[in-house]
């Protein structure tokens, strides 16, 4: 009779080749370097799904079409014009498709922002070693990089236009400039408050809402009152009410600094309604980075 002892099965260690990681240890730089890229390349649906392409490519391509054609009737019938300068001023365009660039914005931002928050994925991110100060900067900045590529590219369309179509170079550099300067605070302020409004509503869902919400009704508003005002002779009223709306405040910034034609019913006339513009374009920039950071402090790290 056999013992128990030796019917049962003897285990062999295998040797599998394990070897520690004896490279060099990349800093918090590096993290954020390829957190940034990585979130800007997801704006856009690079390195996602071919369905996550769908929406930001068509978004780009709609806003590059109206330049396009632009374009196209700028240097085809510039003499029979009589066409010194573009057909639509760099600075309005913006504005005008705005609707484009808010449904872009609210489509992108709860990629960025919700998503981590609501699978609790983003407490990968903060182990060390990147801090959540770090991971809120480069999260805003990848959105604001991704809407600023966004206005800028139909701009920079505009400007090539305009010098085959022989305008005079330096008055169109100089306007295309002052865009670029409009274009990155236009996203600054956008990418900021979508963040926030991303960060306090986690469902993809209603933070889009909210977002084009936020965004649109408040330009719908003030434009109205701004109407109004200027309706009844109250240029004072018309000038602040600009403030209360992310693209009549950087429109109205560009009118105040760089002396631009506004692209709604009032614009800043004086100093100090320009110093305001100033001021809260800076406090909505600072408050929303701030707003993250507070939020993002409830958040453990594993």
């Amino acid at each position: 009779m056999s013992s128990p002892f030796e019917e049962r099965p003897v285990g062999v260690i295998h040797d599998i080749g394990y070897r520690p990681y004896s490279g060099p240890r990349l800093r918090e730089s590096a993290v954020a370097r390829s957190l940034f890229i990585t979130g800007l390349r997801n704006c856009f649906g690079l390195g996602r799904s071919g369905k996550s392409k769908v929406l930001p490519m068509l978004l780009l391509a709609i806003m590059l079409l109206p330049a396009l054609i632009l374009v196209g009737v700028l240097v085809q019938a510039r003499t029979a014009l009589n066409l010194d300068s573009q057909i639509l001023p760099y600075s309005a365009y913006p504005t005008t498709l705005l609707l484009i660039i808010t449904v872009f914005v609210a489509a992108q931002a709860p990629t960025l922002i919700s998503r981590d928050l609501r699978f609790r994925t983003i407490t990968l991110y903060l182990a060390r070693p990147l801090r959540r100060s770090t991971y809120v900067l480069v999260r805003v900045a990848s959105l604001t990089a991704a809407v600023f590529l966004l206005v800028v590219s139909p701009l920079l369309l505009l400007y090539v236009g305009g010098l085959l179509a022989e305008l005079p170079v330096g008055a169109e550099t100089k306007d295309f400039a002052v865009a670029v300067v409009g274009a990155f605070l236009l996203a600054a302020v956008l990418a900021g408050l979508a963040a926030l409004v991303s960060a306090v509503t986690t469902r993809r869902g209603l933070a889009v809402t909210a977002v084009i919400v936020v965004l649109l009704v408040s330009y719908t508003v003030v434009v109205s009152v701004q109407g109004i005002a200027t309706e009844f002779d109250n240029d004072t009223v018309a000038e602040l009410a600009g403030v209360f709306s992310p693209y009549t405040l950087v429109d109205g910034l560009q009118v105040w600094l760089f002396d631009t034609d506004t692209s709604g019913p009032a614009g800043p006339t004086s100093t100090w309604v320009g110093l305001v513009y100033l001021f809260v374009t800076v406090l909505v920039v600072a408050g929303s980075v701030a707003g993250l950071l507070l939020r993002y402090r409830k958040v453990g790290a594993v």
